[in-house]
């Protein structure tokens, strides 16, 4: 079995640089929420494996060395790990959707290997993001893809970007393909199969997921028109919620990024 992931922050753990100094043979103890849940939930013992990460690509692979009360975990350090950042960096944009479908999608893409998450107020959305609503989604996303990195044992934990309206979308997908990356907006009216896109070399390969009402024809007309491809996933219509997670097990096998 893999070993348990935690991670480490400057406020979270002794030394407070141990993200940046710590070597192995060292100690280091993680305290706060997340050596609670290694002490009391986990219910960690002297000898475990466990694995200490920062979130950006570092890994401090470490074997429990105490348990001090209650929130406080000692970790003696076996090998320091800079993991390196993928050739391409998969983005998923997607919209705002009811029922915590669009959360769903969010962790299901982190399991995926999904680098970037933008939210997107698609003019279809049901689910709106006002005022305090705005602060709150965005951190109950980040959560979302904090907790399902820890999961799936990633280093690196995504990033969830401000809430973007059409327009702003569509200038980031200008930006993104005129800097080299792809950006593909699935559609089930388009032709062109999902499969069958050149991936580049290097850079970001983003997927754009309508929300359940779907992508309105002065939206796909405005992303395209900024550079973005129209493809189509498969035979089937599939729901917000596993649209780009599923788009994004397709490019990540093909970018080569499971080999």
């Amino acid at each position: 079995m893999t070993a348990p992931v935690f991670i480490i922050t400057d406020g979270a753990v002794e030394p407070a640089d141990a993200a940046r100094s710590a070597q192995p043979g060292d100690v280091v103890v993680l305290t706060g929420s997340e050596a609670r849940h290694a002490v009391t939930v986990r219910r960690l013992q002297p000898g475990e494996r466990v694995d200490l990460v920062d979130g950006a690509g570092l890994r401090l692979v470490g074997e429990v060395s105490a348990a001090q009360g209650k929130d406080r975990l000692a970790v003696r350090v076996l090998e320091r790990v800079q993991e390196p950042e993928p050739a391409h960096a998969l983005v998923l944009v997607q919209a705002l959707a009811k029922g915590g479908r669009d959360e769903q999608a969010v962790e299901t893409a982190t399991e995926v290997g999904v680098g970037v998450v933008v939210p997107w107020q698609a003019g279809r959305s049901i689910a709106q993001w006002k005022g305090p609503k705005t602060a709150k989604g965005r951190e109950r996303w980040q959560a979302t893809a904090t907790e399902a990195a820890k999961q799936a044992r990633r280093a690196y934990v995504p990033t969830v970007s401000e809430v973007m309206t059409t327009a702003q979308l569509a200038a980031w997908v200008r930006e993104t393909t005129q800097a080299g990356g792809t950006v593909l907006v699935l559609h089930e009216e388009a032709t062109a199969p999902v499969g069958g896109v050149r991936l580049p070399d290097g850079g970001a390969i983003a997927v754009v997921v309508g929300p359940e009402g779907g992508i309105s024809a002065e939206e796909t007309a405005a992303l395209e028109a900024a550079g973005a491809t129209t493809v189509r996933l498969g035979p089937h219509v599939l729901r917000t919620a596993s649209a780009g997670p599923v788009a994004l097990s397709v490019l990540a096998q093909r970018a080569g990024l499971w080999g």
